[in-house]
């Protein structure tokens, strides 16, 4: 009877305070996260690397995020304690953020400002950084799966952490447009100035977070024999052999590249492409986090089953497939359309990510001892797909000449920057949806009970 009773605890839906708890362990790397995809190429350009050597340093952090995601998954899998490597994670992403926005370290140690150390520098520090940031994403990820066995409560953690995404992005957008009203970038010193007070401020503002989950969050109980589920881990091979796996993981894959490409060029774009106000390169994230933030709260409120998860994703990618038409051809002297096609972007953005995380909780079910190597694994391809497809595109950036589309002057021009924020998340979304529509979602446990009690 007790083993009856403490199964149904696990498939019952879980309380709003939990949720909350859970929403907010993700802010320290969200709002991190946001800064290196959003500013990060900017700024090494702007301090005088070359397209070429910015993008190495990006994808240096990209590999080591990469590779790490897949040790920290077994690792995790094999002695559990969640809180620990988040905690961990966290002290590594904090310690480490400032001195890849703080300026090139080993330059000042060393007086030596070749731009082949500081391109060192800044890539040892970025693949430092992105360890601490696998650790505390993985396992963060993983105990959605050992809170609750309730698809729709998985979902609804996804959700709340979705929204707090959205919350860390909106407060890194904020503190950035302060910085950069308040400090002009007329010299290297002063750009470097600018984004050091970003970095702290998001340090400071994320370890808060940190701290509220380690404190309201317990330890997931759920690593214990269900249902006649075996204590062993589960090894790799079993989940190579399930075609949802390789579903799953296009799906999240292309997903990831949606977001993390249209980041990375949404201020070049605004800036160099539409000519916009410097204040546009925050205000139209903004505008994309704030519509994320108002979706992924109402996507809380609804009980979900497998048709609706691949309804509402496919929803979302229809709609980046339309912005993306649009960015490819948007003039010049109508920029201010790019306000409402940031709506639409910001909508399709909450859709996809919400739903795309919720299918590997699908995927995982009810075997939660090899939910840390599920999570790993497919951020592992995230990574490392998402850093190869900066690098080759950053690549191009300087050696690609931009072409106009018709000969009027107010034209749009066929830039690497529009091809990256338009083209790319366009064609990785029209992938999703149609390996979505071949899948076969079919969650454990009741998908139609109310999403929160």
């Amino acid at each position: 009877m007790t083993g009856g009773s403490e199964d149904d605890s696990f498939t019952k839906p879980i309380g709003r305070r939990s949720v909350f708890f859970y929403g907010v362990g993700h802010m320290l790397n969200d709002i991190t996260a946001s800064c290196w995809f959003t500013y990060l190429l900017l700024f090494l350009t702007q301090i005088g690397l070359s397209p070429r050597d910015a993008a190495i340093v990006m994808l240096s952090g990209q590999v080591a995020d990469g590779f790490a995601t897949i040790f920290t998954g077994e690792l995790i899998d094999r002695f559990g304690h969640f809180k620990i490597w988040h905690a961990a994670g966290s002290l590594l992403v904090a310690i480490s953020f400032s001195s890849v926005f703080g300026g090139c370290l080993p330059c000042s140690i060393l007086h030596n400002d070749s731009l082949a150390l500081e391109t060192f520098s800044y890539s040892m520090f970025a693949a430092i950084f992105n360890i601490g940031w696998a650790a505390t994403q993985v396992s963060h990820m993983a105990m959605v799966n050992c809170i609750s066995l309730n698809s729709t409560s998985r979902v609804a953690l996804t959700s709340c952490r979705n929204a707090f995404t959205m919350v860390a992005n909106l407060g890194l957008y904020a503190i950035a447009l302060v910085v950069f009203g308040v400090i002009k970038a007329g010299s290297k010193e002063n750009t470097e100035t600018q984004y050091r007070w970003i970095a702290y401020s998001s340090i400071t503002i994320g370890c808060c977070f940190v701290l509220i989950f380690l404190m309201g969050t317990k330890e997931p109980r759920l690593r214990i024999d269900l249902r006649g589920i075996s204590r062993a881990r589960i090894p790799w091979v079993y989940w190579f052999q399930k075609l949802l796996y390789y579903q799953v993981a296009v799906v999240y894959l292309v997903t990831r590249l949606v977001l993390n490409v249209s980041q990375a060029y949404l201020a070049f774009f605004v800036i160099d492409d539409l000519q916009m106000d410097q204040s546009a390169k925050a205000l139209v994230p903004a505008i994309i986090y704030i519509c994320s933030f108002v979706v992924s709260v109402l996507l809380q409120e609804i009980p979900w089953n497998g048709r609706r998860l691949k309804a509402y994703y496919a929803a979302g990618g229809i709609i980046w497939i339309f912005c993306g038409a649009a960015i490819l051809l948007l003039p010049r002297n109508i920029s201010s359309f790019m306000y409402a096609i940031s709506i639409f972007i910001g909508i399709a953005n909450a859709l996809m990510m919400v739903t795309a995380i919720s299918m590997q909780s699908v995927l995982v079910g009810a075997e939660v001892r090899g939910c840390a190597f599920v999570c790993g694994s497919l951020s592992f391809l995230d990574k490392m797909s998402c850093g190869l497809a900066l690098y080759a595109l950053q690549s191009h950036q300087s050696t690609s000449p931009r072409t106009q589309l018709n000969n009027n002057q107010q034209s749009a021009y066929l830039s690497v920057t529009r091809y990256g924020l338009g083209l790319v998340p366009a064609f990785c979304s029209f992938v999703g949806v149609a390996v979505t529509f071949f899948m076969e979602l079919e969650a454990p446990g009741s998908l139609t009970k109310p999403l929160l009690q």
